[in-house]
């Protein structure tokens, strides 16, 4: 029986003679979660539908394991097996692969707000105009550039920010006055327009940067420019945010903030 030192066992490690630290690094994998993902992408293959026999011997597992897993796929909503006895993928398959899409479409835009926020040293954002409504996406801050409080959310405060005003510019007339109509103009601070016929005589008129001139909260000001593809299928904007007196600079800044909206409607209109 042999004995090996401390010192020797260390430099062993270090040296990579031993395997030890390579063995407690190996991931943790959970066989049954393979086995079920496995089963899933033998259902996705066929369009029609297949029989667990099938789907057993196609994910490489006994049909009772087959069968206990269908079941809770099924349980859960990612699977469904159909009268004649087939399996198809569940309703929650499309929810999950919607919002992966969502998921895509953020990691494609916020590099490019983060480089903005860096390049300008203001806070960015990203909305878009989804199911009528305005949303905002993402938002890139940090401790030299943070963002506006959100006291009111923008979907309710689209007339006392820049870029609520700038989605809405890019709408026809009907719908413009259609989400006027249906969001009432909240006074938010003396700046605020609040007279609906002002308002719509404003987005009317066109503009490469829609302004907010401390009309949602004092002391902050902001600026937008919009975003959208050519057939108009994407409507949104790019935003910063800053003290109100940097506005002006900001304003003369506006063409470094229309090219990273290019940007942006490049990588949208390649997601689409």
């Amino acid at each position: 029986m042999w004995r090996v030192s401390a010192k020797t066992l260390t430099w062993a490690l270090r040296k990579g003679s031993l395997s030890v630290m390579d063995e407690t690094r190996k991931p943790t994998l959970i066989a049954s979660v393979q086995r079920a993902l496995r089963l899933m992408e033998a259902v996705a293959s066929h369009p029609n539908g297949a029989p667990a026999k099938q789907l057993a011997r196609e994910a490489g597992l006994p049909l009772a394991t087959a069968y206990h897993l269908l079941r809770t796929l099924a349980h859960e909503g990612y699977a469904m097996r159909l009268s004649d006895g087939v399996w198809v993928l569940g309703d929650r398959v499309q929810s999950l692969h919607g919002r992966s899409k969502a998921q895509q479409t953020l990691a494609r835009i916020r590099p490019t707000l983060i480089a903005l926020r860096d390049e300008l040293g203001v806070a960015t954002y990203f909305s878009m105009h989804v199911d009528d409504e305005i949303r905002v996406v993402d938002i890139a801050d940090g401790p030299r550039a943070p963002r506006v409080d959100l006291w009111v959310g923008f979907d309710e405060a689209a007339h006392a920010t820049a870029i609520g005003k700038c989605v809405l510019r890019q709408l026809s007339e009907d719908r413009r006055r259609d989400y006027v109509a249906r969001h009432p103009l909240v006074d938010l601070t003396p700046n605020t327009i609040t007279d609906e016929r002002r308002l719509l005589e404003l987005l009317a008129e066109p503009a490469t940067v829609s302004l907010d001139h401390e009309e949602y909260a004092l002391g902050t000001g902001c600026a937008a420019v919009p975003v959208a593809d050519a057939a108009g299928t994407v409507v949104g904007a790019l935003a910063v945010s800053c003290r109100a007196g940097r506005l002006p600079k900001i304003q003369a800044s506006a063409h470094r903030i229309q090219a990273t909206a290019d940007r942006i409607q490049r990588a949208l209109s390649l997601a689409v």
